[in-house]
């Protein structure tokens, strides 16, 4: 982990010192990093190569190769995602879309320790706080703010994860299998994870973690060994802890998947047991119950779960106790998106492209080996289990809400990229043996690998561009477009947090602003009185409530009923306004759930006379495009 993160510290200041161009209007940050590339790669297969040399020289020690190896990872990492960026603060999609709510999470917890609503004040928080509540630790240590420490923080912690990964794969299989499985998983999760970074941290650690909770379930070689597999078990528990710390819908799937674990590895162990006792189908011995056997895997799966609950009650026993006080209505739509991916099976086997040859490799290996290899086994009801889930969530579509399964694909692509490496070495080797074992087809092999890898990985800058693209159209927390181009209104931000602060008298963190610009809260740690959308709005908060408390107030007839009813609200009532301006009124464009309409989200406009605001309680301040409104209490 060490390694992972001076890799990485040392790589993004490295390229904090040049002036680079803006990635979308030139070729060289795209061009140095696939020199990165070509370096770790370097590092990796060298790595690969030392694993498989006897000890000897000072240079095939196994630490030189773990080194390399870590190194290599890391170096992937960082190039990949921190060269694109190096001309920009911000970290994929800038702040836009569902980046807008993260940075405002981290912004948050940057501000404070505490466990709290992004957003909305007094509220525990719903989205797990555990990625954020650390990246808010990395701020404060490294003097930033949130919304600046949101790229490299990121960055930073999908290498660590990729490092950890690589030490959990080598303490289950041999070590040159681990660098190369490590290397396929984290290549594909960079490609089609990393804009959810803390998603990517879960979806790397996945697959070796399902192989260590086959391998604590399914123990078809004990006899009387009360105490093995139980290391396994901590470990599993340990991770769907850490899981639902993190991000929910993924704990929620590794959950599954373990379960259906449990219940396989329950029937395998009845039918050995059932198998044992009746060698020659003679007449069955009433005192031989098979069933039993069936026991040892559950309570493995009880103990497991025990263990993911405890540590999961770290971030969420905040939110538990709030709900079960019934202080508070529950509303909410966070499973209310259904794109076109989230209607289809994803099949990436079935594509032409490396990515999808990478996968088929992988399914064929999964099912040649299924009875065979404890690997394919863990791996396949993995892969199972997210056609399962799939499934199930376009079921679920009939009972008007969805599981979000098209939020799987890179958990899967992580599982299939995990088996088509197994199948890429194991498959070259059985061809190597079947040719009569000639000379050069080892390295032909490695060759083919390697110009497979790089060309897939120099791909990645083009697959993540829209993402890249939009760190260098967005304005960032200094006000400034990384493109050189002139900021958008966010550029007013500064002007309106030095008002803000003069005119309430009080910090941001005891302040509730009412606006439909809330990118504002993802600078500076104000509480909104309204989240962006409903889907990641805290259930105990009530949005819809508060989306027509806002209705109603824009439709009073004056200052003074609009003081009435901010003193009769529900919920903290805000402080300031933030609005825009139109004419003789100022505006707050909202938005309302829709699913099961593609998109989901509906954008409406809620409107206030400027005389609602005559009250010499109320201090207006144009600024720009926005209208700031200050209530003094």
């Amino acid at each position: 982990m060490l390694v992972a993160i001076v890799v990485t510290a040392v790589g993004l200041v490295a390229f904090s010192l040049v002036h680079w161009p803006a990635f979308n209007s030139s070729n060289v940050t795209r061009a140095l990093t696939t020199v990165g590339q070509v370096v770790a790669a370097v590092f990796v297969v060298t790595a690969i190569a030392l694993t498989r040399l006897r000890p000897g020289r000072w240079f095939a020690r196994p630490w030189v190769a773990k080194l390399l190896s870590w190194v290599g990872i890391s170096t992937f990492v960082t190039f990949t995602l921190g060269m694109p960026l190096g001309a920009t603060k911000l970290y994929l999609l800038g702040v836009s879309v569902d980046q807008e709510f993260r940075t405002e999470y981290l912004t948050r917890l940057t501000d404070s320790a505490a466990l709290h609503d992004m957003t909305y004040a007094d509220l525990p928080p719903f989205y797990p706080a555990g990625w954020f509540w650390i990246g808010g630790r990395v701020a404060n240590v490294l003097g930033m703010d949130g919304w600046a420490v949101f790229k490299p923080y990121a960055i930073g912690s999908i290498a660590v994860a990729a490092v950890i990964s690589l030490v959990l794969w080598s303490k289950l299989i041999r070590a040159d299998w681990a660098i190369a499985v490590t290397a396929a998983v984290t290549a594909l999760a960079v490609a089609y994870a990393s804009p959810e970074a803390y998603s990517a941290v879960i979806v790397i650690l996945l697959p070796p973690a399902l192989v260590l909770a086959w391998g604590a379930l399914h123990r078809p070689v004990d006899r009387g060994h009360t105490l093995g597999g139980w290391g396994a078990v901590l470990g599993t528990g340990l991770f769907l802890g850490m899981s639902a710390t993190f991000y929910t819908l993924y704990a929620g799937f590794a959950a599954f998947a373990v379960a259906l674990m449990g219940l396989v590895a329950a029937g395998l162990a009845v039918r050995e047991q059932y198998a044992a006792a009746h060698p020659r189908r003679t007449r069955a011995d009433d005192t031989i119950r098979p069933w039993r056997a069936a026991v040892a895997p559950l309570v493995r799966l009880v103990v497991i779960a025990a263990i993911a609950a405890v540590i999961a009650l770290i971030v969420w026993l905040p939110y538990l106790l709030k709900t079960l006080s019934g202080k508070v209505a529950t509303s909410g739509s966070a499973f209310h998106y259904l794109p076109e991916s989230g209607s289809e099976l994803p099949l990436p086997m079935a594509e032409f492209s490396w990515r999808g040859a990478l996968c088929l490799v992988g399914l064929l290996w999964l099912v040649v080996r299924a009875a065979s290899s404890r690997r394919a086994q863990a791996l396949g009801i993995g892969v199972l289990a997210v056609y399962l889930w799939s499934l199930l969530s376009m079921a679920a579509t009939a009972a008007g809400t969805t599981l979000l399964s098209f939020r799987l694909e890179s958990v899967l692509l992580a599982l299939l990229a995990a088996a088509g490496a197994f199948g890429f070495v194991e498959g070259a080797r059985a061809i190597y043996q079947v040719v009569n074992e000639p000379s050069g087809f080892r390295l032909a092999t490695v060759a083919v690998a390697i110009v497979g890898a790089l060309a897939f990985t120099q791909n990645i800058p083009h697959i993540l561009a829209p993402e890249i693209t939009t760190a260098y159209t967005d304005t960032d927390g200094n006000g400034e477009r990384a493109d050189k181009r002139p900021p958008s209104a966010v550029g007013h931000y500064r002007e309106i947090d030095r008002v803000l602060l003069a005119q309430t008298g009080r910090p941001r963190s005891d302040t509730v602003l009412l606006t439909a610009d809330t990118s504002f809260l993802s600078f500076y740690p104000y509480y909104g009185f309204q989240a962006l959308t409903s889907h990641y709005a805290n259930m105990l908060a009530d949005f819809p409530g508060r989306a027509a408390t806002i209705e109603n107030w824009s439709k009073l007839k004056s200052s003074g009923e609009l003081l009435d009813a901010l003193a009769a609200s529900p919920w903290r009532a805000p402080d300031a306004f933030l609005f825009r301006n139109s004419g003789d009124t100022y505006t707050l464009r909202l938005a309302r759930d829709v699913y099961p309409n593609d998109p989901n989200v509906q954008r409406y406009t809620v409107a206030f006379s400027k005389e609602l605001f005559a009250d010499p309680r109320f201090t207006t301040t144009v600024i720009g495009p926005f209208t700031l409104v200050t209530l003094r209490r």
